[in-house]
């Protein structure tokens, strides 16, 4: 905190240093969408502004960030002046101040005489996107235009009709005016592509899904916004002139839809303060299901009479409040970029970093994807870099915090030669990755054997990453083949391996001798041969020797394998390296066995059924083999070539949303066994557009 001449702490002086430190990096956000600092150190200096404000009223000014809406106007397009003001919501960031949020409103509820517990709260998802204002006139979209300062934004109306989904016509009977607000938003796949298109091209990526919606949507050449697949959502009302009487906030959801506007499925209407809890925590959990960028939950009251009877203060209405999840990104140094060797000789950058806490946990190390990656980003040693890690996903470099680079920092350049056995390194033309070729490399080794006794493979409790190393570097280890062969008077005479470790180790190495033969084949660590391909080859031909002796053709004619993993696989046993390691695992008494026919009726031949959520009659793994035992198959994900859908307790709402989206029937347990029993659907599912 600035210090007076005394040098006690001066809360006049530090304020007015947030003040203008919060509106450079305003103008930087809202004006230039090429922010320098993430959300969440904005919203601790905004934070901090407010408390120092609450602790001293006199020093409130009208024109402190604190009492105003947002950015300023901007100028690149001509003004809007909107009729209604767009305002900002007051934000809380732990569930202890919504819950502070609900005790101040169920207390202005009691004196306006009504009870908190009849009174609904709706739910939104609070889109990572633009915040934008659209105008219509006797049906006919006039005018869109950006929040800017919630008073005067700027006119971006030739650019948002370039978003499919937004109307530039409304049906007959609409409203003679009609001011529809919503948030216009790039999607995750959208993202991706552009970005993969950029990496083609040579040119830079762009950091993320906000910041390149709003540059795009702020193009003075609209042929490059409808170039870049925006989206929106439609959630509020702004000027409405002979509209319906609405009484209720999820009512405009309805009209919206019925309007023919995007409305976003995840809205809920919540029945009272002592739902929000869960409702928060479902989302914090399953926000990276969605093919959109959420960063937290908005809440509002829902009955309209009761938001205009609680009103406004300054900047935002008393009847809502954002919630926003905890950041998943962090600035931290990059010390250093280092290669790591996979087990397939793949070699991949990664940043070595000051520890930093984000995403749940403290993160040192980072992936940087590959060469292309590490070029298009241009991070190099020294530079102070944003990291993010999302939910379970492995902490990735984002980019560099350019402003504060440091000069003369030269770029990183890419290895020539393994960093483990000293090969050349070898970029294939076709591939992104470079890789060491060497198949003795002792870091290909030692990932081969971590991956066969990895869970989705051999799952060999006691076999992880420090032991294999250790094994690899006593000599105990050369391939998989050999974990079948460890001397346990060797082991017990290791230092910090007591007998009952020991014993508990080779008990599991003997337990996975009688994995199906699937297992065995991800095991073996074939190229593009993963656990949907190694059980589609065990189904097909029944046991490993017959594999081995099958033709490219022949196996390229297995269901679900395409002539890539074909060649692949063949390659695979054609190496006598390999034979020799089958015939090692062959002695050991490992299953070459694969599965026999289920003798079930085929009742689900040709259908595909997809298992959301937790059923009674059956775990996970019980269900897909029902379906698949009677000839069915049963994927990950919802397509339009889906039968149905399962449903049990605790769904994951991607896959439900995307059923209801495609028109996928939908069933319950007891339809299941309808399904299974007889290979027709029930007479009465749930579909898009039932009640």
């Amino acid at each position: 905190m600035s210090k007076s001449s005394d040098g006690e702490l001066n809360p006049a002086g530090r304020i007015d240093e947030l003040r203008e430190i919060i509106r450079h990096h305003s103008r930087l956000y809202y004006e230039q969408d090429s922010p320098e600092i993430l959300d969440a150190d904005f919203d601790a200096m905004f934070r901090e502004l407010a408390a120092l404000e609450d602790e001293h009223p006199d020093l409130i000014t009208p024109d402190s960030p604190t009492q105003s809406v947002g950015g300023s106007a901007t100028i690149t397009f001509s003004s809007v002046e909107h009729r209604v003001p767009m305002m900002s919501l007051d934000n809380a960031f732990t569930p202890d101040e919504v819950t502070a949020w609900g005790g101040r409103l169920q207390r202005r509820i009691d004196e306006l005489g009504a009870s908190a517990e009849s009174v609904g709260l709706v739910a939104e998802l609070k889109i990572d996107g633009l915040a934008v204002s659209i105008r219509y006139e006797n049906g006919a979209l006039v005018q869109a235009a950006t929040r800017g300062d919630g008073r005067v934004g700027e006119d971006v109306t030739a650019n948002v009709k370039t978003i499919t989904g937004i109307p530039h016509r409304l049906p007959k009977g609409s409203p003679e005016v009609l001011e529809v607000r919503g948030e216009v938003y790039m999607s995750i796949s959208a993202f991706e592509e552009l970005n993969a298109a950029q990496i083609e091209a040579g040119e830079k990526t762009y950091v993320n899904p906000r910041n390149t919606a709003a540059g795009s949507l702020r193009q003075k050449d609209a042929a490059v916004t409808a170039s870049r697949n925006l989206s929106f959502w439609s959630y509020q009302l702004g000027e409405v002139v002979g509209g319906p009487e609405l009484t209720d906030h999820h009512q405009i959801f309805e009209f919206l839809g019925g309007m023919g506007f995007p409305v976003n499925p995840e809205v809920a209407v919540l029945h009272g303060l002592n739902d929000v809890d869960a409702h928060l925590l479902q989302w914090q959990k399953h926000r990276h299901d969605l093919d959109y960028e959420i960063d937290g939950v908005v809440l509002k009251v829902d009955a309209l009479s009761l938001q205009r009877e609680l009103g406004f203060t300054s900047r935002a209405p008393r009847w809502a409040i954002a919630y926003k999840f905890p950041p998943e990104e962090r600035t931290t140094k990059l010390i250093d970029i280092q290669v790591s060797i996979g087990r397939t000789g793949r070699a991949t950058p990664f940043a070595q970093l000051e520890p930093v806490f984000v995403g749940g946990s403290t993160v040192e190390f980072a992936t940087l994807h590959n060469q292309d990656q590490v070029a298009a980003k241009d991070v190099r040693p020294g530079d102070t870099v944003v990291v993010r890690k999302a939910g379970d996903v492995i902490p990735e470099v984002v980019g560099p915090v350019l402003g504060d680079r440091p000069k003369g920092l030269r770029k990183w350049k890419f290895p020539t030669n393994c960093p483990v056995c000293g090969h050349t390194l070898v970029r294939p033309e076709d591939e992104a990755v470079h890789r060491c070729l060497n198949l003795s490399c002792p870091a290909r080794v030692a990932g081969a054997i971590e991956h066969f006794a990895s869970r989705g493979a051999m799952d060999i409790e006691g076999l992880g990453e420090q032991r294999v190393q250790l094994f690899c570097e006593l000599g105990l280890l050369s391939d998989v083949a050999d974990i079948y062969s460890l001397d346990s008077e060797r082991l017990k005479g290791l230092d910090k391996f007591a007998d009952v470790s020991v014993q508990k180790l080779l008990d599991a190495i003997d337990g996975s001798k009688t994995k199906p033969l699937a297992n065995l084949l991800v095991g073996l660590n074939i190229r593009h041969l993963g656990g949907a391909g190694s059980v589609a080859l065990a189904e097909h031909f029944g046991h490993l020797d017959r594999i081995e002796a099958a033709s490219e053709a022949e196996i390229a004619g297995v269901e679900g394998l395409g002539s890539i993993i074909a060649a692949s696989v063949h390659q695979w046993f054609a190496d006598p390296t390999n034979r020799i390691v089958i015939e090692k695992l062959r002695a050991a008494g490992v299953n070459l066995q694969g599965p026999e026919a289920s003798g079930l009726p085929q009742t689900l031949e040709g259908l595909i059924v997809v298992v959301t959520g937790t059923l009674d009659g059956f775990t996970r793994d019980e269900a897909e083999a029902a379906i698949k035992g009677r000839g069915g198959k049963s994927p990950g994900s919802v397509s339009k070539k889906t039968t149905a859908v399962v449903i049990g307790a605790g769904p994951g709402a991607s896959k439900v949303t995307k059923a209801e989206e495609l028109g996928v029937p939908i069933l319950d347990e007891s339809g299941f066994l309808e399904l299974l029993e007889t290979g027709t659907l029930p007479s009465s599912v749930r579909t898009q557009g039932d009640s």
